[in-house]
């Protein structure tokens, strides 16, 4: 049996912010010491996949790497990289169609979100390898999770009568009222839709055919027209947007006949929201999910997380139930019961034009990574790093003049034609409109202090003039 690992990994997180952001979303945040995205790789190689694709926002391409590159024996993978989102059903269509192409119809597809939890892998394979027997069959095979409460996030289905046992689905119904919810689970007849399926690509290519042509069509002209270099497919905009912007519930799970239900022999959770979050953590005597290092006075049920550029000291007294979320440029402050309507936030910052709902506290390149440490009129203060054998951009600026001042490693500071090695404690000054590039020729990663002078410091004054990354 050929097993491919197809891993969704888009959307933005919103209920998560402050932490996720549009330029950093989900599925790179760490739970449990991993982010979800090497988690949920690492969980099909656990079932057997040694091939891997990964459909992702090309955005995103340099943080992907970096995760593959955290995995200890990382899968042979192809990346099918979105110009936009188009939802579940192009994404699903393309890597069906990319992988018959690259291994042929018959190889199984398990597909997986990278943004779930899964605790157990071990409970986890188990259920994979039911479900690759009912996909060998021909069967399309959705993953269901016993539902634990009413909930109004999820999407449910239907069947004869919850079981350990794998059965043919009845019907889909969409996230339902509360009311609806508590019948529901009062049946004994529904599961939650985990948004993880597994058939061969043979077999989805076919219900596509057959219940949303329009899909696969446009999904076969976006990947005509795609650019393959390496390991990794690059859409065109134009065709690529012309993909229908549906699910794949809703364009073939709903329609099909051959839908079956494996029942989840493992926890889940969506990690869709802060107090989703705290449940997946193990809590302390008073219920509280936070670092050791947090001071709580008389707190209970309360989670805190803390990411900063320096020691911070964080104090709670005479609270209960609150999600905290410190970051270097944002302040979370809910109640547990609320905490849907963080999103809400996250839509009035979007109207506000905000930054802090794109670009993270610390900013991710392809060559390493900067943040913002102070910023006042006139001038800006950054911390850089950059990778070994790293560069950035041939560049200069209209409207601001450079200091660069090396912290740890090895630099090349190139100044208009000529190059500096430089090194820790040693400092470079970069006059306004002057060309200039940074590379770490050291072994190790390369630190430094940058102070920016000028009348405009925004990120869109860099003209870049040649650069390794294609960004020119």
């Amino acid at each position: 049996m050929r097993l491919l690992s197809v891993v969704l990994s888009g959307g933005a997180g919103s209920r998560l912010w402050p932490l996720s952001r549009q330029a950093y979303p989900k599925p790179f945040m760490k739970l449990g010491g991993a982010t979800l995205l090497q988690q949920a790789i690492e969980r099909g190689q656990a079932c057997g996949t040694g091939k891997l694709m990964i459909v992702t926002n090309k955005d995103h391409l340099f943080l992907t790497r970096d995760v593959l590159r955290q995995i200890s024996d990382p899968p042979e993978t192809t990346l099918l990289l979105e110009p936009k989102g188009r939802n579940t059903a192009p994404a699903i269509a393309l890597a069906a169609l990319q992988c018959t192409a690259q291994f042929g119809g018959d190889t199984v597809m398990l597909v997986l979100s990278a943004d779930h939890l899964v605790p157990d892998v071990e409970a986890f394979v188990a259920s994979a390898s039911e479900a690759f027997r009912l996909a060998e069959a021909g069967n399309l095979v959705l993953f269901g999770i016993s539902p634990t409460s009413p909930d109004t996030g999820f999407g449910y289905v239907e069947v004869e009568h919850v079981s350990r046992e794998s059965q043919r689905v009845k019907r889909f119904v969409e996230k339902p009222d509360l009311a609806t919810a508590q019948e529901y689970l009062a049946t004994g007849r529904y599961y939650w839709n985990s948004g993880m399926f597994c058939f061969t690509a043979d077999a989805i290519l076919e219900s596509f055919e057959r219940h949303a042509p329009q899909v696969l069509r446009a999904a076969r002209n976006a990947l005509a027209s795609a650019k393959t270099s390496e390991d990794m497919m690059q859409f065109d905009m134009h065709t690529f947007g012309l993909q229908p912007d549906i699910s794949i519930d809703y364009a073939v799970m709903e329609r099909a006949d051959n839908v079956h239900v494996v029942p989840a022999k493992f926890g889940w959770s969506d990690v869709g929201s802060w107090p989703s979050v705290a449940k997946a953590l193990t809590p302390d005597a008073s219920g509280n999910t936070m670092p050791a290092d947090v001071v709580a006075i008389d707190t209970t049920g309360t989670h805190v997380q803390v990411q900063s550029h320096g020691p911070k000291v964080v104090a709670t007294v005479g609270v209960s139930d609150l999600v905290i979320v410190d970051t270097p440029d944002a302040l979370l402050v809910a109640h547990k019961d609320h905490a849907q309507q963080v999103k809400k936030v996250v839509d009035t910052l979007k109207a506000r034009h905000h930054e802090t709902v794109t670009l993270p506290a610390v900013v991710h390149r392809p060559w390493g990574t900067y943040a913002s440490l102070k910023e006042e009129d006139g001038y800006k203060v950054k911390r850089i790093t950059v990778r070994p054998g790293a560069s950035l951009s041939l560049q200069y600026h209209h409207q601001r003049a450079e200091h660069w001042v090396v912290v740890t490693g090895t630099a090349i500071v190139q100044i208009g034609d000529v190059e500096h090695k430089t090194m820790p404690g040693e400092y470079r000054y970069i006059p306004l409109g002057e060309t200039h590039r940074l590379t770490n020729v050291g072994d190790e990663e390369l630190v430094l202090v940058e102070v920016q002078c000028g009348s405009y410091l925004g990120e869109d004054d860099i003209v870049r003039l040649a650069d390794t990354y294609g960004r020119v």
